[in-house]
């Protein structure tokens, strides 16, 4: 049993020279909470480890919990000289929001949907009005009734069915991304009392508007791996499995095509897709397999007309290529190109209208959106200028449209939804987000691109973004932040709440590092398996070109990511802790060998295509080499806050806490270490949009007292 430290509290009382009425000075000392150390020996091809902090995944355990609450409390006594600046940090990024706001509507099958904030409440509002958006307001979920008394709340999934009459929809009020699915009748208000248990919250409806489709999940590893088909007003106990994915290593999912003709039953796993497809006026009969699944072959499916278009890698096109196929003629054997692969264009997705087809690419790591006529007579990109934005297109679920909804925003200009005409070549800005406060002005930042070599000669982007009185030099704080990892690409997005740092004098880094698609898909595969220390690397290369170059230096040089970036940031503190003097880790994955052992927790399976299955042993080997848990060694570590949620079901707590407890252990310095677990919430934190500014507020915080920076 862990015997509970007790806080020590030491008065002491300095005799110095002083008038007679200064006050005697209390410094309260806190110790830091140490778990006990119970060895548990995990063995796997010959070789031995040893884990003393195993015992910390014991999730029902009250001697973890008596852990977890300790380690909180002394987060709170560590950070409580900051508490006050956390309320002014938060009051100012709040003040930055319009509370009231509203989403810009989108028309489909006859009802204008806005999504819209009211003041003072943490949850959206869904609405609707038909045919006109002067008609009366129908409102489809009030989120904000519907979370009271929950610690956590999310909403998601919303589908409504074809002749407008229900809607579908998925709760999570516990943060595991277990999904309750229920359905209302709009016009009575009335919530249908079957609940559909486990699933991922998402659910697509057949035409006949009696047939409801959804994706449950695995029990214990919560991997979507069934789809069923549900009857309304039936019973969800005499719901049928129509496919059930039995490759642990893929997930499954359902949805419709935007023409509305057909349900797509898919599978996925890192490298391989495998779909399904139904006419959706007749759910009773049995889903066609699109193409049999082939280890490599990736493809995602668009129908059109009466035929297929496909974003595949078929014939080795590493950047993906657009082929299209009869839709009776499914095979790959009958597909025909496109859209030729291009070797330095990325092709990220497509949209398709009534009379053009609009493609996402990305060049160079700059977002393109490329619009053409079907019948070939034009071609065009859309003008973006600078090297520091992100652009993407929106919603647009209208076939017989000229108008493309697309969003843009940059990492000095605040996010914009733009309808443009794709015939008459007009723009139309429906939305600009405001930037209340009465501060913000765009023409006080400045962002920019530079290009850092890492050590294997690569050259590796880095967007920077700072105001403009900000002096650069060897004193100036800097935050670096970065992923890297999925082939999952961080776009350089504006943020109100960064200007809480900018305005104090902050450079904020964005490292566009291996592991991502910045520069394609082979960026991607150089930064996974046994070619992931290219991710760790690049970023240490990164902060080093930002020292080399006097942007700023060691001392106030700070790192910061989650998940898989609490991964990254995780290896760079083992391997290079002197080039950081702050570290945050969110939900950081951090125990990769011993997770990905375990075919029993989330995610596991389905993962081994990115960091590599660890039950062979080349695997396991290289894994070892990185794993920031099994890394750790008795060295200085920067001061450190690492972050999670009890109830997160993708990085599971105990990987922070152990490695928490295992740093405290070895670390050889006075530095801040730091470690909270909100026990309320999952993977993504706190369910409130103003929850979740309380938590970067903490994060804010933790950064600018560093610095010494304290209002």
């Amino acid at each position: 049993m862990i015997k509970k430290l007790s806080v020590l509290i030491l008065t002491l009382i300095f005799a110095v020279a002083c008038k007679k009425d200064k006050p005697m000075k209390t410094i309260e000392v806190v110790s830091a909470p140490m778990a006990e150390k119970k060895p548990k020996t995990l063995e796997k091809h010959g070789d031995v480890r040893v884990d003393n902090y195993y015992w910390l995944n014991e999730k029902d355990n009250e001697e973890v919990i008596d852990y977890l609450e300790r380690e909180n409390d002394y987060y709170n006594k560590m950070t409580n000289e900051t508490k006050e600046f956390q309320s002014v940090l938060f009051n100012e990024m709040k003040g930055r929001i319009k509370e009231d706001d509203a989403s810009v509507p989108y028309k489909y099958n006859g009802y204008w949907y806005i999504t819209k904030f009211e003041t003072g409440k943490d949850y959206p509002i869904y609405t609707r009005k038909k045919d006109s958006l002067t008609a009366d307001e129908e409102i489809l979920f009030d989120c904000n009734e519907m979370a009271k008394g929950q610690s956590y709340f999310h909403l998601s999934g919303i589908n409504v069915s074809p002749n407008n009459k229900y809607v579908a929809f998925g709760v999570d009020t516990v943060s595991r991304r277990q999904y309750v699915i229920q359905v209302k009748n709009i016009a009575t208000g009335e919530v249908l009392p079957y609940k559909i248990e486990n699933t991922t919250g998402g659910s697509t409806w057949a035409n006949d508007n009696m047939t409801l489709f959804y994706t449950k999940k695995d029990e214990e590893t919560l991997r979507p791996n069934r789809i069923y088909k549900h009857f309304l007003n039936d019973n969800p106990k005499n719901d049928k499995e129509v496919y059930h994915e039995t490759d642990e290593t893929f997930s499954t999912f359902v949805y419709k095509t935007k023409s509305k003709k057909y349900l797509i039953i898919g599978a996925n796993s890192t490298l391989t897709n495998e779909y399904r497809i139904l006419n959706a006026n007749t759910p009773e009969a049995d889903f066609k397999i699109f193409q049999p699944r082939e280890r490599g072959l990736e493809y995602d499916i668009a129908h059109f007309d009466d035929k297929f278009f496909i974003t595949t890698n078929k014939d080795n096109a590493t950047n993906f290529k657009l082929m299209v196929t009869p839709e009776n003629k499914t095979l790959k054997e009958n597909w025909t190109d496109y859209i030729p692969h291009r070797a330095n264009v990325l092709l990220e997705e497509i949209e398709i209208f009534k009379d053009y087809l609009v493609v996402s690419e990305r060049e160079k790591g700059l977002s393109k959106i490329k619009i053409t006529r079907w019948d070939g007579a034009e071609s065009y990109y859309l003008p973006f200028d600078s090297e520091t934005y992100a652009a993407y297109t929106s919603v647009n679920v209208d076939f017989d449209t000229d108008i493309l909804r697309y969003g843009y925003n940059s990492f000095t200009t605040p996010a914009s939804t733009i309808d443009f005409n794709m015939k008459t070549k007009e723009k139309e800005v429906k939305k600009e987000q405001e930037v209340l406060g009465g501060k913000f002005d765009k023409e006080n930042y400045t962002s920019k691109r530079v290009w850092a070599t890492a050590r294997d000669g690569a050259k590796v982007a880095i967007s920077l973004v700072y105001r403009k009185d900000t002096p650069l030099n060897e004193n100036t704080p800097l935050l670096q932040y970065a992923y890297g990892s999925y082939g999952y690409t961080i776009p350089d997005s504006f943020s109100t709440t960064r200007l809480s740092l900018l305005d104090r004098g902050f450079v904020f880094a964005l490292a566009h590092i291996r592991g991502s698609e910045y520069l394609g898909r082979e960026w991607y595969e150089d930064g996974k398996l046994f070619k992931k220390m290219n991710t760790f690397t690049d970023f240490i290369d990164c902060s080093k070109y930002l020292i080399a170059e006097k942007y700023t230096s060691a001392k106030h040089l700070y790192a910061m990511g989650g998940s898989a970036g609490g991964l990254l940031m995780g290896a760079v503190m083992n391997m290079n802790p002197e080039l950081y003097n702050g570290v945050v880790a969110s939900v950081p994955f951090v125990d990769v060998v011993t997770t990905m052992l375990d075919d029993s927790i989330p995610l596991t399976t389905g993962e081994y295509d990115e960091w590599g299955n660890p039950n062979e042993k080349k695997y396991y080997d290289y894994m070892k080499s990185y794993s920031p848990y099994d890394n750790v060694v008795a060295q200085n570590y920067p001061n450190t806050l690492i972050i999670t949620g009890f109830h997160d079901s993708q990085v599971q707590y105990f990987e922070p806490a152990k490695w928490t407890a295992k740093l405290r252990e070895l670390k050889t310095d006075n530095n801040l270490l730091l470690f909270k677990c909100d026990m309320d919430s999952g993977h993504g934190g706190a369910s409130g949009r103003f929850e979740a500014l309380k938590e970067i507020a903490e994060e804010y915080a933790f950064l600018l007292n560093l610095e010494g920076i304290s209002k």
